[in-house]
């Protein structure tokens, strides 16, 4: 929870109204959930080009200390340990029963590691910080950074005009880079399934830097509406949605982000949980869904069986842009997973036909090197 009731808003909020930015409170924030050309548009030429976006309501912190990949990863499940500088992974904070209460992306700097947190659950996820490694970790907040995106298979060559190094940096990979004389901190990741950056700038120099990207052709700036379908169709999940306290990250398919060495030594919070699920495999199963027709079927649409029983819910559902059709995520019982099952969706009252599918959707384009 924010500290009053008042949204706060980001370094370039004034360039978000300049730009004829659609605002709306997200997650504590006044953020543009689109701009003239629509979430429609803006969502193809990030596809086709690069599209900048705005993420700094993320949280930024720095975690430094003795052994600072020791410290974290009695709190995430993730092999922190073995990541050298400028390396960075995927992984999650989990509770007692194996739920996830954050996905995060932790990078390896060298001395310390560099966080990033989702927007609703900084707040908690510092104060745990602060109380799990108290003694042994110092939690720095760098509330001073702005944090952009910019995504799309042109992103690279773009800001290559900029800083040529970038062109090389493999995905999920971190370097302190100057781009157009800013000190940033630049990653090559991203949250759309297509090649891009993330690039943490100092609020004061944020407008000034991102003007000067927009000024590129291939460059538009993108909202919160876009970066939903985008996410959507390269099956990546967002938290509070596919992921919450109740959702284990086996259910969830986060599998993968889970190492041998973590598996053999646990250690983290709900090993016991999680690792029985990897042992006999979870009850329920996060899917694709492809539903018929062209009506999108929304977050708690119910998901029945063919024989009308309720089954499921659908997470993230929405109209895919670059399909033109209907796709959804959601969890069903692991006997209902496979693909090719038929399935139900409840919209409205009526039952509508559909059938899980593999993720992503739309293939993945990230830069391996």
């Amino acid at each position: 929870m924010n500290e009053s009731s008042q949204t706060k808003r980001t370094a370039l909020y004034d360039l978000h109204l300049e730009l004829g930015g659609k605002i709306v409170p997200f997650a504590g924030y006044d953020m543009p959930v689109q701009y003239p050309d629509g979430i429609m548009k803006e969502h193809l030429h990030t596809r086709e080009n690069a599209g900048l976006f705005d993420v700094s309501h993320m949280g930024q912190v720095v975690i430094s200390g003795a052994n600072p990949a020791t410290s974290i990863e009695k709190l995430v499940p993730g092999d922190i340990q073995s990541l050298k500088a400028g390396e960075m992974r995927y992984s999650f904070l989990t509770n007692e029963a194996g739920g996830i209460l954050d996905d995060l992306i932790i990078t390896q700097r060298g001395n310390d590691l560099f966080v990033v947190v989702n927007a609703g659950c900084k707040d908690q996820d510092i104060a745990l910080f602060k109380e799990k490694l108290a003694g042994e970790a110092e939690v720095i907040v760098l509330d001073d950074r702005a944090l952009v995106a910019i995504q799309g298979p042109k992103a690279a060559s773009v800001l290559a005009r900029y800083n040529p190094d970038v062109a090389t940096m493999p995905f999920m990979t971190y370097r302190e880079l100057e781009i157009a004389g800013v000190p940033c901190f630049v990653t090559r990741s991203g949250y759309t399934g297509e090649d891009g950056y993330e690039i943490s700038i100092p609020n004061d120099q944020a407008v000034s830097l991102c003007k000067q990207l927009l000024a590129g052709s291939e460059v538009a700036p993108i909202g919160l509406g876009a970066r939903d379908s985008l996410r959507l169709e390269a099956g990546l999940c967002l938290y509070g949605y596919d992921l919450n306290e109740n959702t284990t990250p086996v259910s969830a398919g986060l599998l993968w982000a889970i190492s041998k060495r973590r598996r053999e030594e646990g250690g983290f919070p709900g090993e016991k949980v999680i690792l029985e699920e990897i042992a006999n495999k979870p009850k329920m199963k996060r899917v694709g869904i492809l539903p018929e027709g062209r009506a999108p079927a929304r977050e708690h649409t119910e998901i029945a069986d063919m024989d009308g029983n309720i089954v499921g819910e659908v997470t993230s559902g929405g109209f895919a842009p670059t399909l033109q059709a209907p796709v959804a995520m959601g969890y069903v019982p692991l006997e209902l997973s496979k693909p090719d099952t038929p399935l139900q969706l409840m919209v409205r009252g009526k039952a509508r036909a559909a059938k899980v599918v593999k993720m992503p959707f739309v293939e993945q384009r990230y830069y391996r090197g």
